[in-house]
């Protein structure tokens, strides 16, 4: 399993409930496919610099997790289809460890 990294622009009118209960369908959508939850975090409403479909701002959520490579494709798929989502984004995470420097 590989470890990714989402973030998700919920719209704007969706109260706090609403929110609430995507990212506990996201987290149960993520477990059923095999996958596990790492780290989660509302980041909350931020306006934009563009519209994005006739709309102003929307509401962030992150997510990290460890999946299969194949369920990306399920994640965008499922992000076409929801209407709660305005833009959705996977990216691999990366870890970069320091290397110990020498001093001379």
């Amino acid at each position: 399993m590989r470890t990714y990294e989402t973030v998700t622009i919920l719209k704007p009118q969706l109260s706090d409930n609403e929110v609430a209960e995507f990212l506990n369908s996201a987290k149960e959508f993520i477990t059923k496919a095999g996958g596990e939850i790492v780290s989660e975090e509302k980041l909350g409403r931020r306006r934009f610099t563009h519209e994005i479909d006739h709309v102003r701002d929307g509401f962030y959520v992150y997510l990290k997790f460890r999946a299969l490579p194949a369920f990306v494709k399920s994640w965008d798929e499922m992000a076409k289809l929801n209407e709660q989502i305005l833009r959705s984004i996977v990216m691999l995470s990366i870890e970069i460890k320091a290397k110990a420097q020498t001093v001379k």
